[in-house]
């Protein structure tokens, strides 16, 4: 059956209206109130939604990533507050509904970014040929040490707003420049103020002098922002391996993502039963069969960094083929995907996607074609796209929240125009999604119910204003480090 019951939308009305004031509470929890912005953003785009608000999606493409309910090649969704009420065809819905014309767009999933790290986006392709070192020397050793709470706000703002412009529903910030409570809090009012869904991974600083207020800090920034369970942005611990801070983190119940992770750690923690569905790891593209069989057995998530990992010259600098991407199919782990940051390229899920297509594809033929016995099939378009949302949500431990367009699940979707030049005529789409479509299709992003983007452009955001806040954290960073800027360089 591809829509609920009667009676189940009688029960979700029930729920919806019991939730009311709830709701409303957790909204309240998650506003900032400090103001940074400058006045980039709208205050009444930011209200929380409506319980008793229906929208009505009519005659999309329906890609639900969910084998219970299929695709439709042309269908509707009805929302009604947060939630998503149907999924089928010919919809009615109430009269006052918000009524969105769906017709030649592909409505899909939001998108999920397993590990950015959101605080450095004033550096967006500063670095287009960097290695690791120079990512480093760049961000770490460079520009991180001079960060006022004020620039980890507008970070944790620019990378936001470029997620929802380019579909990405769901971010797990990655933080770890927060050099002080106070820049922990900018980072954390950010995500609310943008209006995504964003799990922030709090986290220490890599390189020079700071409060040392972390981990103790977790539970401070969960008292003060994360009371309610009920709210888009959630907190867990940003924790390479160390046993007493995982310790700390799961006493706090706080969820765990590392950033590198060994073979032998990886062996030594499961010994001690420290692995579990509650750890998220990045990369993994030099891990050996054993670790990769106890990643499986003890249930951890695993994002892979194609680009990141090319661009780095990260493990053997081949995740999609032979690394983590690769080896996760392999061992039956399904990952999701990560952009890692926006030094060096794109921040859009597109080029994560077509990336990891591409390399898999390539280095399975390779092996084919030297006889190997073991070359693995070449991974299909609808494989890269449940990486980048459904087992981005499973990273995010939001599977049930969001990451397939399914009945009772939060409304995260994105509507992609299938009839604009470079993706017209629509022919297969799955295939447009992953193969064809980038960020100048997304034509609308709804988070939580609430429309984020619309028509081609964000909700809320005054472009001008945003641009002046970039600027003067960058002009302030650049004049801190003595660095001319060269665009032609």
């Amino acid at each position: 059956m591809k829509t609920i019951s009667r009676r189940g939308l009688l029960k979700m009305g029930a729920a919806l209206a019991a939730s009311h004031a709830a709701v409303r509470s957790a909204g309240a929890a998650q506003r900032s109130t400090t103001r940074q912005d400058g006045g980039a953003l709208d205050p009444a785009s930011r209200s929380p939604v409506n319980p008793a608000h229906h929208i009505l999606l009519r005659g999309g493409t329906i890609i639900t990533m969910d084998p219970a309910l299929g695709d439709f090649a042309s269908a509707d969704v009805h929302i009604q507050g947060k939630h998503i009420v149907e999924v089928g065809r010919t919809l009615k819905a109430p009269s006052s509904a918000e009524v969105i014309d769906a017709t030649g767009t592909i409505l899909i999933p939001g998108f999920v970014d397993c590990h950015r790290h959101s605080w450095s986006a004033q550096f967006r392709r500063i670095i287009p040929d960097g290695l690791i070192a120079n990512y480093m020397s760049t961000t770490h050793q460079g520009f991180a040490p001079y960060y006022r709470p004020r620039d980890m706000y507008v970070g944790n703002l620019m990378t936001a707003l470029g997620c929802i412009d380019a579909g990405i529903t769901c971010v797990i910030d990655n933080s770890h420049n927060s050099r002080s409570s106070a820049h922990s809090d900018a980072a954390v009012e950010a995500l609310f103020d943008s209006g995504i869904r964003g799990v922030h991974a709090s986290g220490p600083p890599q390189f020079g002098t700071w409060d040392n207020q972390w981990p103790g800090d977790l539970a401070r920034l969960k008292k003060k922002y994360f009371t309610s369970d009920d709210q888009l942005v959630t907190l867990r611990a940003f924790a390479n391996p160390n046993r007493e801070n995982w310790a700390f983190a799961r006493s706090l119940g706080l969820k765990i993502h590392a950033d590198g992770i060994s073979s032998e750690q990886v062996e030594a923690f499961a010994k001690e039963n420290l692995l579990g569905p509650d750890f998220t790891f990045n990369h993994a593209s030099s891990l050996t069969d054993a670790a990769w069989r106890l990643v499986r057995e003890t249930g951890c998530n695993v994002d892979v960094c194609t680009r990141s990992d090319a661009q780095y010259g990260l493990g053997n600098g081949a995740s999609a083929g032979v690394g983590g991407f690769q080896k996760a199919l392999d061992f039956g782990v399904q990952p999701g995907f990560s952009i890692d940051n926006e030094t060096s390229y794109s921040s859009d899920m597109f080029g994560e996607m077509r990336a990891a297509f591409f390399v898999q594809r390539a280095l399975a033929t390779n092996r084919r074609a030297n006889k190997d016995p073991n070359a693995p099939a070449p991974v299909t378009v609808r494989q890269v796209l449940q990486c980048a949302t459904v087992n981005g949500a499973k990273c995010a431990a939001l599977l049930g929240t969001c990451g397939t367009i399914t009945p009772g699940k939060e409304a995260d979707i994105v509507m992609i125009r299938a009839d604009e030049m470079n993706v017209y005529p629509l022919n297969n789409a799955v295939g447009t999604v992953v193969q064809g479509a980038d960020v100048r299709n997304v034509d609308t992003v709804i988070i939580g119910g609430a429309i984020r983007k619309r028509r081609g452009a964000l909700v809320g955001v005054n472009v001008p204003r945003f641009r002046q806040l970039v600027d003067e954290s960058r002009s302030y960073l650049f004049g801190k480090m003595n660095y001319t800027l060269d665009i032609v360089s």
